[in-house]
């Protein structure tokens, strides 16, 4: 293990090198399915739509006949076609999604029609194809819908069933086992009986976000400075866990038992990343799980969290890893910043005449959380930059789901 500090990009790749996707999977219906990863490709066996259709209200017609007076024959509506074949210089009065009459190659708007009693007069020119969607033309019938390792969102779900799917397979949920670390914590909703004492909020903070990712959370609670409830903790967690996670403990304060223990029990990869803040990440082996030891303070946690862990995550649970998107802006004002550490801070973009801004906002401390509430950005400053001048581009990261 060594010493020096290791950029970020390289601690992502070492970390994704590493680890592999789990394999298990199960079949879950389409209600279970939202946030769930793909375990094979999904290929349509029927066509949508399923036959060619009318866009929107109006009337099916031959677009060669449209020049002349038509004499309106019937009617269709969704699920209650016209039936029989469209006679010559005739048309029939079609509903958005009705299925387009045998003959008919086009359907023209009911605001282009002057119609007097069972006869129409069209008021435009009319192609074939005008406002017809084809059978097949949104899912073709033997085509892939979605690859393995996609992350359903309801759109997807939508797909589904718009296919007759009612289950998936999809792979099993990774298993996180979570705890924090420090004398100085106390749970939310009891007294602080001594001054030094502050409220866990790490081990909520982190909960929430893990919950946007949609894995088993094993929490572990709250574990005291102490060895060897840091070695039970680990024990319990190395047996249960795809990975486990704690808040504190992997800086080089002597309370800090983390790390003893984890080269105990297991192997520690690598604790020293070129990041602002988080600079005390831990990545390593336990047993058969992962781990990843997060910063005490909690906006370090947060951005370890996020832009450290999440990466690792999905790369476990089987998901096809982008990624995550980030954009150029302007900088709105003078930026403070030092050589030597990507610095992922707090900030807020938004657009005017065209051109994204973005500037710090709250404290800048690993310790506010506040900066991040009042946040909608990361401003992403490369690892050797110095301070930026107001109007300088720079790389800002939208929050993604786990932060909004």
């Amino acid at each position: 293990m060594s010493n020096s500090w290791l950029p970020v990009a390289d601690a992502l790749a070492a970390m994704q090198s590493q680890v592999s996707a789990i394999t298990e999977t199960e079949t879950v219906s389409l209600y279970e399915a939202l946030d769930r990863v793909l375990a094979q490709p999904v290929r349509a066996d029927i066509n949508v739509p399923g036959y060619d259709n009318s866009a929107m209200d109006g009337y099916a017609l031959r677009a060669a006949d449209a020049s002349q007076p038509l004499k309106v024959v019937g009617e269709a509506f969704a699920g209650h076609p016209f039936e029989g074949d469209l006679p010559a210089n005739s048309c029939v009065r079609i509903m958005t999604g009705a299925q387009l009459p045998q003959g008919a190659d086009a359907v023209v708007m009911q605001e282009n029609v002057v119609r007097e009693d069972a006869d129409i007069q069209v008021q435009t020119t009319v192609q074939r194809g005008d406002n017809v969607r084809l059978c097949g033309s949104d899912i073709a019938a033997g085509s892939v819908v979605l690859a393995a390792g996609q992350r359903l969102n309801a759109v997807h779900v939508g797909l589904l069933a718009s296919l007759g799917i009612a289950d998936i397979h999809v792979i099993r949920k990774l298993r996180v086992a979570l705890f924090s670390n420090g004398d100085e914590l106390v749970v939310p909703g009891e007294p602080l009986r001594q001054a030094s004492q502050i409220y866990d909020s790490n081990r909520f903070t982190l909960t929430a976000m893990l919950q946007r990712l949609n894995v088993d959370i094993i929490d572990l609670g709250h574990i005291a400075d102490d060895p060897d409830a840091l070695e039970s903790a680990f024990q319990q967690a190395m047996r249960s866990a795809d990975l486990v996670i704690s808040s504190a403990g992997v800086s080089v304060g002597d309370a800090d038992h983390t790390k003893n223990t984890l080269a105990k029990l297991g192997h520690i990869e690598f604790w020293k990343i070129a990041i602002k803040p988080g600079k005390p990440f831990a990545f390593g082996r336990l047993g058969d799980a992962w781990f990843c030891g997060l910063p005490g303070n909690p906006v370090a946690a947060v951005v370890t969290l996020d832009q450290l862990v999440q990466p690792l995550l999905r790369r476990m649970a089987g998901e096809q890893v982008t990624p995550p998107l980030q954009l150029e802006a302007k900088a709105a004002t003078a930026i403070k910043k030092r050589p030597g550490r990507t610095d992922f801070q707090r900030g807020r973009f938004s657009q005017r005449d065209g051109q994204l801004w973005a500037e710090p906002v709250g404290s800048q401390s690993s310790a506010v959380l506040t900066s991040v509430a009042q946040a909608n950005c990361f401003l992403v400053l490369e690892q050797e930059r110095d301070s930026i001048a107001a109007g300088e581009s720079i790389i800002i990261q939208p929050f993604d789901q786990l932060l909004t």
